[in-house]
């Protein structure tokens, strides 16, 4: 399935924009889906003025591959669950989507995608995995919203992400 990672990274591509800095944002300066703290931690330094706005998706790509599609076995997990799992990575981090995916298959959420997590995932269907993995993404984007208020101007957003990725991911189906 290594081959998936060319096609899901540029569907994630499509769903993160290019250069942003909200000061509602946690993440604060973002360029094509990629955090300063996140970018500087990959680069092992501090990140000097105007190189945010100046990523390509060249230079993110091999970024997105480590960080994320690596950190959730994007190449051994069936194909369309590969693509989900590895956005809400990016989107809420691969901790997160680890647990949320050993959830949807009954597994201890630990947020790491072992042997255990992996026989699971190959006994239930990869339409089953999502739609439970995309009911977990609505509920825990709800919860961001109602504790924090400042971030309600992007739920609507999130949630149209979630159906975006949910539909996508479903036309993957083997």
């Amino acid at each position: 399935m290594n081959a998936n990672f060319d096609m899901s990274f540029d569907r994630v591509m499509q769903s993160e924009g290019g250069y942003v800095w909200d000061k509602d944002d946690a993440g604060g300066e973002t360029n094509l889906g990629v955090t300063i703290g996140a970018w500087g931690a990959y680069l092992g330094r501090p990140i000097k003025p105007g190189e945010m706005k100046a990523l390509t998706r060249s230079d993110v790509k091999p970024f997105y591959k480590k960080m994320y599609w690596d950190k959730v076995r994007g190449d051994d997990l069936p194909q369309g669950v590969d693509y989900a799992i590895f956005d809400f990575a990016v989107n809420a981090g691969p901790g997160r989507a680890a647990k949320f995916l050993q959830q949807s298959v009954g597994a201890t959420p630990d947020g790491a995608i072992g042997p255990g997590t992996m026989a699971l995932v190959a006994k239930i269907s990869p339409a089953e995995i999502l739609q439970k993995f995309a009911k977990q993404k609505e509920a825990f984007y709800n919860s961001l919203a109602e504790k924090n208020p400042t971030q309600q101007k992007f739920l609507k957003g999130w949630l149209s992400r979630v159906a975006h990725v949910q539909t996508a991911a479903s036309s993957m189906l083997a």
